[in-house]
Formats: structure tokens, sequence, C-alpha cells
């Protein structure tokens, strides 16, 4: 876990601006954003790589940040991995641009570029470049012709889906 929380942080150091052309939400409301999002598809890293089962939970500290607690399921050691973070927002909180730390005063970029403001129940985040991109659901799953019509939308936005991971939602419960 440790090394997972490292290779993070050396990835996300100083980079908390958003990539060219991604633009953040507005008339973002976090209090509707909070609690637990499944991982659709994402462009795998180190500090996920193998992992299934992967939710993103957000709830609010103290300080007014953000909690944020990642986990995923790790076939190969046959155990859950979690990595515990903190979010600010960069700007004004009705911009869906924030920073997020897992290791100390070491931030990066968690751009919510697109979303679901009707109702909340998807979105899609970019890190401080073309190099991070999640596609968020509230479900497990995800009506197909939503899931194209967003990774169409990330293609046309420059994110390289040749480096797309469909995560495996299975339905097991984290122990």
């Amino acid at each position: 876990m440790k090394y997972l929380v490292w290779i993070m942080s050396i990835l996300l150091v100083g980079c908390t601006s958003a990539p060219k052309n991604i633009n953040p939400v507005t008339q973002f409301q976090l209090e509707r954003y909070l609690g637990t999002w499944y991982e659709i598809a994402r462009q795998d890293h180190a500090f996920e790589e193998g992992l299934s089962n992967v939710t993103a939970t957000y709830s609010m500290r103290d300080d007014g940040g953000v909690a944020v607690i990642n986990s995923g399921y790790s076939a190969d050691d046959k155990e859950w991995r979690e990595a515990k973070g903190r979010a600010y927002f960069v700007n004004s909180s009705d911009v869906g641009h924030l920073k997020v730390s897992f290791f100390g005063p070491f931030y990066g970029a968690y751009v919510i570029f697109e979303l679901d403001k009707e109702n909340y129940q998807y979105a899609m985040v970019s890190g401080p470049n073309r190099d991070f991109f999640w596609l968020l659901s509230r479900t497990p799953t995800m009506p197909s012709n939503v899931k194209k019509r967003l990774l169409a939308e990330a293609e046309r936005l420059g994110f390289e889906m040749d480096k797309l991971v469909i995560v495996v939602q299975d339905g097991m419960a984290a122990k």
C-alpha cells in the first residue's frame, strides 16, 4: 500500500491545473457528488494496475475539504487495497476542479469535466494531463449507449482509448 501511495504522489506532485482544453464543470454541487462512485473505465497506472471492483467514496472533512477513499481488489494478491486522501477546491466550490492528495503536501488535479448534472449518475474525471482519465458511475454498470457516448467524447477531447481499461465490477464486496 505504501508503494501505491508513493507512486500516486510522484505522478501527481504539484500538478493541480486542468489539461489544456479540458474545462471543469460549472454549477457543481459537492453535496450531490459525495458518496460512492464505481470506476467503469480508466487509463491504467501502477497505482491501479490489476485492480477490479474499484470504487471512490467521498465524504466531508471537518476542515471543509473532502475525504477520499479509493479501494479495489487485487486478484493477484488476493487482497483489497485502499488509499485514503483529501481534496480541496482549487478555486470556487461551484466548479468541479479540485486538488487531491494521498501523501503529505503533494497534490494533483482532479478535474470533473463531464457530469450528469440532473441526477449525478455519471462523471468523467481527468488528472493534470490526458494520461489520467476515469469514467465513474453511481452504479457498478452503465447503460451501453451512455458509456459509448461518454467514451467517444473523451476520445474527441484527446484521451487515448488504446490505453483504456474497462474495470471489472463483479459485485465483490470490500472486506
